[in-house]
């Protein structure tokens, strides 16, 4: 049976996101939240029966608010507002994207403070339950006032208009609406604009990366353990003390996550006594410090992201208590843009480290391992060239991190003269998180053929168990062999969250995400 979640409008939490994300469930509303909805509805209708301007309710839109609409002309005003915005392009937004702009918006309407009908938020529920999913181009929001391209598409899809993707073919709306039967919206007063005008579509990208991105971070921190016993490097630097001083809460569970990673390694035992380095590169002993700040930068998001799905933002705002409308700038998804930013910044900084490992690994002259990890160097090439290869992902990563929140251009003739760029900030998360994937998933290839070279020695169980997964998919590499696809197997384990489990049974460790 599929299971049902009852969602309390401004309580979501980030596991109720997560299930809505991932799917194959239901989504119903508590029975509180239609007497607020009416209340509010309420407010809008009498302002659209009186004779004073009201934006939004018969006023036109953006630079042209002082144009006054004709009762006669209200509906009207609202469906002219979806089809002028719908005007997105690009490919469409995935399933799962759609999946949590839809119950973002069901939820924030449903707080009661958007003037809507019901029958709004019931469209909205009843096209999740159906499993459809409105096609929405993925470019064209700047992200203020509101995303109200992606909005639009999706807002038209209810009206029976544009197109609907079910089971992954593209149909028109009318004809999936009909099929799963549920009735075409029709817009009141208002309804429209409370539609478009709001931020669920960068906080639902920015999710989709939060999401994407955990298992990635996981892996990382795995494989950057089996590195270190591969370059026999020190454990001393993951000492608590040291991290304590410093005080910053994720680099002292990185520290925490290494140690337990390590911990039992006959590896690390082995060098103990007699071994002449004195101190080991940055990027093996300072990973506490840059993974654990990246670590930090991704909790604050999710933070900022969990209250951003709970945030009422579209304008004006509607208070039933006292029956006033107020407009405002919620609709600015100004904190998405810098969350987004700050995760663009730790996914590349990840991958930046990922790739200095790897580079160290095949320099015999830091790692003490063969040349270029291959027993036979000049007649083979080893991993000389995937390190190429990482170190082109890293790059563009560089490119892909430029902040896009300080990237504003005024749209709407001067009227909305300042945009947050919140949807681009989020959308390109995912290209950065595929390249750091497979920057992690070469750095997996490259320390366990590391491993290889130090039997009979063994690593600790944690990290023998992940040697073992890989090498359940490939092979240790014995001589030069066609090297794509065990990059694409590997990044794989990392993208998919194989190695998840492996860090998720280590005992008594903190959270990745904390409690938000």
């Amino acid at each position: 049976m599929t299971a049902t979640l009852c969602i309390q409008p401004g309580h979501l939490t980030l596991e109720q996101l997560l299930a809505i994300h991932a799917g194959g469930i239901k989504l119903t509303l508590p029975q509180s939240s239609q007497a607020i909805i009416a209340a509010s509805q309420q407010v809008v209708q009498r302002a659209a029966d009186g004779d004073a301007p009201v934006y939004g309710v018969n006023t036109g839109f953006g630079k042209l608010a002082n144009q006054r609409i004709s009762k006669s002309q209200l509906e009207t005003l609202q469906l002219n507002l979806i089809r002028s915005h719908s005007v997105g392009v690009g490919e469409p937004l995935a399933p799962e994207i759609m999946r949590l702009m839809i119950a973002l918006k069901a939820a924030s309407l449903a707080r009661g403070y958007s003037g809507v009908r019901q029958v709004v938020v019931d469209t909205l529920l009843a096209v999740f339950n159906a499993g459809l999913t409105p096609f929405v181009p993925q470019q064209g929001s700047v992200g203020a006032s509101g995303d109200l391209a992606p909005l639009a598409h999706m807002t038209l899809a209810l009206l029976g208009e544009g197109d609907m993707l079910v089971n992954g073919q593209r149909m028109p709306a009318m004809q999936a609406l009909q099929q799963a039967g549920i009735e075409p919206l029709k817009l009141g007063a208002k309804e429209g604009l409370a539609l478009i005008n709001g931020t669920q579509t960068s906080p639902a990208l920015a999710l989709h990366a939060l999401l994407s991105f955990e298992p990635v971070l996981e892996a990382a921190l795995v494989i950057g353990a089996l590195t270190i016993d591969a370059a026999r490097g020190s454990d001393g630097p993951f000492d608590p003390r040291i991290h304590m001083l410093r005080g910053q809460p994720g680099q002292i569970d990185v520290a925490q996550y290494y140690r337990a990673l390590l911990k039992g390694s006959a590896i690390r035992n082995s060098h103990l006594d007699g071994d002449d380095r004195v101190q080991d590169p940055y990027c093996l002993r300072c990973q506490p410090q840059v993974v654990g700040a990246c670590l930090d930068q991704v909790r604050h998001a999710a933070l900022v992201l969990v209250r951003e799905a709970n945030a009422v933002t579209d304008n004006p705002l509607v208070f039933a208590e006292d029956g006033a409308m107020l407009s405002g700038g919620n609709f600015h998804a100004e904190p998405v843009a810098l969350a987004a930013d700050g995760m663009a910044l730790a996914i590349a900084e990840v991958g930046a480290i990922a790739e200095r490992r790897i580079a160290m690994l095949i320099d015999s002259s830091v790692s003490r391992l063969p040349p270029f990890l291959t027993s036979d160097a000049g007649l083979n090439s080893g991993f000389m060239i995937a390190h190429v290869t990482a170190a082109s992902l890293a790059s563009e990563n560089k490119s892909l991190a430029h902040p896009a929140s300080v990237d504003s251009l005024p749209t709407s003739a001067n009227q909305e003269d300042h945009v947050s760029m919140a949807t681009f900030a989020a959308r390109r998360l995912q290209a950065m998180i595929s390249n750091t994937a497979h920057i992690l998933g070469i750095e997996l290839l490259a320390a366990a053929q590391g491993i290889e070279f130090l039997r009979p020695m063994t690593s600790s169980a944690a990290l023998e168990e992940a040697h073992s997964l890989l090498r359940s998919e490939v092979p240790a590499l014995t001589q030069d062999r066609y090297l794509a696809p065990d990059i694409a197997h590997a990044a794989a384990m990392v993208r998919t969250g194989a190695l998840s489990p492996i860090f998720r049974s280590l005992p008594g460790l903190p959270k990745l995400w904390l409690e938000v």
